[in-house]
């Protein structure tokens, strides 16, 4: 059974899976992979309106993926590193072999868990 701590942790990488779907956000992504960018130049890149680029910023911003700064009229966005690592532990702790799987006490069939165990 999850712990309500792990259901959290889970609840909490969705909001990223779910930011991470749209191809416009992954786009943008991309683009400030190379460092920090202002929203005019995320705009012209992408040929979107500036609400657009407001709502995706916003989701993206919401589940921490993206710090902004703003500098006058101009915001500028970048990556914020410290999450993209939390997500790929998260990814790589979620696919790999473990002690406390929740397959393990839940299949009626052991044999299968250790088989499926062993090829790894």
């Amino acid at each position: 059974m999850y712990t309500s701590e792990k259901v959290i942790l889970i609840e909490d990488k969705i909001e990223i899976f779910k930011a991470l779907s749209d191809k416009n956000r992954l786009l943008i992504l991309d683009m400030i992979s190379c460092g920090e960018l202002c929203a005019c130049d995320i705009m012209d890149v992408l040929n979107l309106t500036q609400p657009t680029i407001s709502h995706h910023m916003k989701v993206l911003q919401k589940c921490e993926l993206v710090d902004a700064r703003k500098e006058g009229k101009w915001v500028f966005y970048s990556i914020n590193m410290e999450r993209v690592d939390e997500l790929q532990g998260f990814i790589k702790q979620l696919t790999s072999t473990k002690e406390n799987c929740i397959c393990k006490g839940h299949i009626n069939d052991c044999s299968k868990v250790d088989c499926h165990l062993s090829e790894r």
